[in-house]
């Protein structure tokens, strides 16, 4: 499955397996959502915190409301896989679909077969379709989560607040979130915000495009928390 509670705890559990009290986190897209959840949930555990598209926790207990026309464009495969024509699609056209993802969702970024193909190989694992379209079907409340996480859900539901040190980093020509949100809703959603930076000339895969940024931004938290 791909419940955002679920993902959350794996990063929990992988840190209890290697006896890591406390850690810093550096999050993008889902990986963002689950260190989102972590510092949110579990302040205690996260010394700070780098955040590639900011806040994205999610309400799942609910179908959100529809976007502005162009976000509800932009986010077209999301539609698309909550429909059985999208499982089928993803499952036999899981390299080309992905790659025209990552093209639209990075329109600035240039990289090449060889890049690409060292992540695809990972499409390949057995249950890479039935996370990816749990996961975008549970976040619009058409497919069920995990009763053990119930209780999880319904705290994200009240987008808690993040108390962590934290840096929050953009790409401007982010194809899928298409514009930064309002620097007031960072200050409203972390606390203890240290830094927001609007990266020129990036798209949605900012740890591949400007990891000289991102580098920069973990160095720059982990010293302010000394």
């Amino acid at each position: 499955m791909g419940e955002q509670a679920a993902i959350a705890q794996d990063v929990l559990d992988l840190a209890d397996a290697l006896h890591i009290q406390k850690f810093a986190l550096v999050g993008y897209d889902w990986g963002g959502r689950a260190a989102g959840i972590v510092a949110a949930l579990h302040p205690e555990r996260v010394r700070a915190m780098v955040l590639i598209g900011g806040y994205t926790i999610q309400d799942t207990t609910k179908t959100p409301p529809p976007a502005k026309p162009e976000t509800e464009r932009a986010l077209w495969y999301q539609w698309y896989f909550n429909t059985e024509r999208g499982r089928a699609g993803l499952a036999a056209n899981r390299r080309s679909l992905c790659k025209l993802l990552w093209q639209t969702w990075s329109p600035t970024w240039h990289f090449t077969d060889e890049t690409y193909n060292r992540t695809a190989d990972s499409f390949d694992n057995p249950d890479f379709v039935d996370v990816v379209i749990h996961s975008y079907r549970n976040r619009y409340a058409n497919a069920p989560g995990e009763p053990r996480f119930a209780a999880v859900e319904q705290e994200l539901a009240r987008r808690p607040k993040i108390q962590v040190p934290t840096i929050t980093l953009y790409g401007d020509r982010d194809g899928v979130a298409l514009a930064p949100p309002d620097v007031s809703v960072d200050r409203a959603s972390f606390t203890s915000l240290l830094d927001r930076q609007i990266i020129p000339g990036a798209g949605h895969f900012l740890s591949r495009e400007r990891p000289d940024v991102v580098s920069a931004s973990v160095l720059k938290v982990l010293a302010s928390t000394r």
